[in-house]
């Protein structure tokens, strides 16, 4: 669904915005409003992609999201688009050669509602979406993000205790509990379907144990592979309103989620990983924190919404988080 142009700034207000957030990225006033047009999706965020004339005569083309007074924070899972700036500004721009360049933002000093410019990865796919008559550049992509994360985590993980990263999420104890909680809440209608739900909930809070004692580091938060543009062999990685201090298996468990991914490439992506992360070798815990990685995604999809969790077309999950728990001795 495109964004509804009811969402949208109007030209004056739209001007006001990118004036004073491009000013913040070291330009000058004013710009001027070239062309407005709309993405093929809206995502969470209403967006759109703006040609503008900067005051030294380049067109510069804009990725634009705003907050519109919108709040998806899902038990303080996500934390909006102010947030989403400050990891731009903190993580994220020291990085060499990161895309997409964040090149501003702008807070109404009024309503306090957020607005994000970033660099627009034109001619980009969504990593997800490459064709499925191209399976063997979709892998080899696959296998790219995933050393790239890799080299992410290991970059990040001396830093968790900077001071430039105080204001970043931390994944605790509550938080772990509480995905847990809320989806044996909601498939209690489906016990009857999934009874070994009853014998899992007996592992209490043994489950995430592996979680709590792996070692931190920056993570995405929702890497999935729609998270990720290619364009080329270039990577863009967008959507960091859900970025925190955690393992950096959960975000490699998200990118490897879901049920059609082929055996042999999920395995290929963990092994590239683990290469891009520990040069002297892997933890001889990666598998568990990496089983308990994927019983959390499992459980922070289905315990969102109660809707979620007995919605016939997500039930493929409670498959995978049982197969998670065996593995782990839970069942």
């Amino acid at each position: 669904m495109k964004t509804p142009l009811s969402l949208l700034p109007d030209l004056p207000t739209l001007t006001d915005r990118l004036s004073a957030g491009l000013d913040d990225a070291g330009l000058e006033r004013p710009v001027k409003i070239l062309q407005r047009e709309l993405p093929k999706h809206m995502s969470t965020f209403p967006n759109e992609i703006v040609t503008c004339r900067l005051p030294d005569g380049r067109r510069q083309r804009v990725f634009i999201k705003y907050g519109a007074g919108r709040s998806h924070p899902a038990f303080g899972h996500r934390a909006g688009l102010a947030y989403e700036a400050e990891v731009y500004r903190r993580v994220l721009e020291p990085l060499t050669n990161f895309r997409p360049k964040c090149l501003g933002s702008h807070t109404d000093p009024e309503t306090g509602d957020a607005t994000l410019l970033l660099e627009y990865a034109y001619r980009s796919k969504r990593l997800s979406d490459i064709s499925w008559k191209r399976p063997r550049r979709q892998a080899q992509l696959m296998m790219q993000t995933a050393r790239w994360l890799g080299r992410f985590h290991a970059e990040h993980e001396p830093r968790v205790q900077s001071r430039s990263l105080a204001f970043l999420k931390r994944y605790d104890a509550a938080y772990y509990r509480g995905w847990a909680q809320r989806t044996f809440k909601f498939a209690r209608p489906l016990l009857g379907r999934f009874p070994w739900l009853t014998e899992l909930r007996k592992a209490s809070e043994a489950w995430f144990a592996p979680l709590e004692s792996a070692p931190r580091t920056v993570i995405h938060g929702e890497f999935y592979s729609k998270t990720v543009l290619v364009r080329g062999q270039n990577l863009f990685l967008v959507d960091w309103e859900t970025a925190a201090i955690a393992p950096g298996e959960i975000d490699l468990a998200t990118l490897i989620d879901g049920k059609g991914w082929p055996a042999t490439l999920v395995r290929q992506c963990e092994y590239h990983y683990q290469r891009a992360r520990w040069t002297e070798g892997t933890p001889s815990d990666f598998w568990r924190v990496l089983e308990a990685a994927r019983m959390y995604l499992q459980f922070r999809w289905l315990g969102e919404w109660p809707d979620r969790a007995v919605r016939e077309k997500t039930l493929w999950r409670y498959d995978h988080l049982y197969a998670a728990a065996k593995r782990l001795g839970f069942l």
